[in-house]
């Protein structure tokens, strides 16, 4: 199964160039699944329904989100109404929405996504979110319920992504770091056979701090006060995410390499997909 992961959508510019290229790479790349995060799609601030709507026509299969889901108030209204929307399953019970679906590739195969939200330097602190994992994969064990699992985890710290990684390394076909929007050099497969990365970057202006417009950010940094609001940059985006193969007879990870499309990195096509 060829598996392509976004990583977080930043503004206007971000969501529009994955919109703008994304039924392509399906096509060009003979993708069966893919998976975007969207938790900054709005104006670098949450999700619309109306731009989750977007993107899942564009041709993603599932959106997850992460710290920011609710930044936008229509989220909570929105997100029981639609299955392939993910906030982080380590939330409380009640809270609107769900954390993780089992959905059906372009190949037939069964895939679990599940999003998890990490608490080492994050606001809010959630559950556990090694406990919450650990009740997802009894509940959808791989090749028995499942034919692939995949893991956004959302969260600021390397050593906690990396410990959640080898947590569920066996369990699990993919596990990817979201959050920080800067792309990790880490991309591997475990000993188990799960792939990994740290973070898969954002889809965003990368002439930015974090896909924000550099101002404001630079001067909080120097003066210890701000000027104004943090506005999501609007020059010319970078697509940055990664692509994954797995294997039909075990459900672990077989390839794995980062794709980054756009004016700003160096860009890269898995070369497995070229």
């Amino acid at each position: 199964m060829r598996l392509l992961f976004l990583g977080d959508m930043v503004g206007k510019t971000g969501r529009t160039a994955v919109w703008d290229r994304l039924p392509g790479l399906i096509s060009d790349l003979r993708l069966d699944f893919v998976i975007v995060n969207g938790e900054n799609a709005a104006g670098g601030f949450g999700i619309t329904e109306d731009i989750f709507l977007e993107t899942i026509n564009a041709g993603a299969d599932v959106v997850t989100t992460g710290n920011h889901v609710w930044d936008q108030k229509e989220a909570v209204a929105f997100a029981g109404r639609h299955d392939q929307f993910l906030r982080p399953a380590n939330y409380p019970q009640g809270t609107p929405g769900r954390g993780s679906g089992l959905f059906y590739a372009r190949n037939g195969a069964r895939v679990l996504v599940a999003n998890v939200m990490g608490r080492v330097f994050m606001h809010p602190e959630l559950d556990d979110p090694f406990k919450s994992a650990e009740v997802i994969l009894d509940a959808c064990p791989l090749k028995e319920q499942a034919d692939a699992i995949i893991f956004d985890f959302h969260a600021e710290a390397t050593s906690e992504k990396q410990c959640f990684g080898h947590f569920v390394d066996g369990r699990a076909s993919f596990v990817v770091g979201t959050h920080t929007h800067v792309p990790t050099a880490d991309a591997q497969i475990l000993n188990g056979g799960t792939a990994y990365m740290s973070d898969a970057g954002m889809c965003g202006d990368y002439d930015s701090s974090l896909g924000m417009d550099k101002e404001e950010p630079l001067n909080r940094f120097i003066s210890k006060m701000p000027k104004g609001r943090m506005e999501a940059a609007s020059g010319p985006a970078t697509i940055c995410g990664v692509g994954v193969e797995i294997s039909d007879a075990t459900g672990l990870a077989e390839k794995i390499a980062p794709l980054r499309l756009g004016p700003r990195l160096a860009e890269t096509v898995p070369e497995f997909w070229r």
